[in-house]
């Protein structure tokens, strides 16, 4: 019960079930949970977060973090995963705290914006400004 209750950064993957209550006071970091059973909805704490399907590069970070997980552990939970990914992968949610997305949305949007800034040519001195 209470999984990443309060969870602030980070990231972590569930490959097992999740109790009640999941990601109650959630305000940072990304969860990724696979629901093998279309259950993991109505365990959560809706209250701070939305849940998502898993972008590209998520499914990318994903699958590097359970390949590491299965080196560091040779879990059968991991292989079973990976050797099946594209239906695994279809059964990931992905938990993402609705301030968090809201502040990490903002970040890139700077630094686009700080991107275009550096790249736009200068203009002379002394041109006439429009």
């Amino acid at each position: 019960d209470h999984g990443c209750e309060y969870m602030t950064g980070g990231t972590v993957v569930v490959l097992g079930a999740t109790g009640r209550n999941f990601a109650a006071g959630m305000s940072g970091g990304i969860a990724y949970v696979l629901d093998e059973v279309g259950r993991f909805r109505a365990r959560c704490n809706l209250g701070m977060i939305e849940l998502e399907k898993p972008s590209d590069e998520d499914a990318r970070q994903l699958r590097e973090l359970i390949e590491e997980h299965l080196v560091h552990t040779a879990s059968p939970k991991a292989k079973r995963v990976l050797d099946a990914w594209a239906e695994s992968l279809a059964k990931f949610v992905k938990v993402m705290p609705v301030d968090y997305k809201r502040v990490l949305e903002a970040r890139r949007a700077a630094e686009r914006a700080a991107v275009r800034r550096r790249t736009q040519p200068a203009m002379p001195s002394g041109a006439p400004h429009e």
